[in-house]
């Protein structure tokens, strides 16, 4: 192998392991499944970032309107 590689295997390692550990902190702070989000994090990026930040927006937004419909 190369150096390239090697630093590139390095930098592509880092950013899975900070993706899963934000991931997981993250789902644990909102209730999500924070093991199933670590766990697909440190599989690829950035595919479950993506879906993580949808979902959880998508969420908050249903959240939100059901506190609104409580004011009334």
């Amino acid at each position: 192998m190369s150096s390239l590689e090697i630093y590139a295997l390095i930098v592509c390692g880092l950013i899975l392991l900070t993706q899963s550990i934000y991931l997981f902190i993250d789902a644990r702070k909102n209730g999500f499944n924070q093991w199933m989000w670590g766990i697909l994090g440190l599989i690829q990026a950035p595919v479950p970032l993506i879906f993580y930040l949808i979902i959880k927006r998508i969420r908050k937004k249903e959240e939100d309107e059901l506190y609104d419909y409580r004011d009334y």
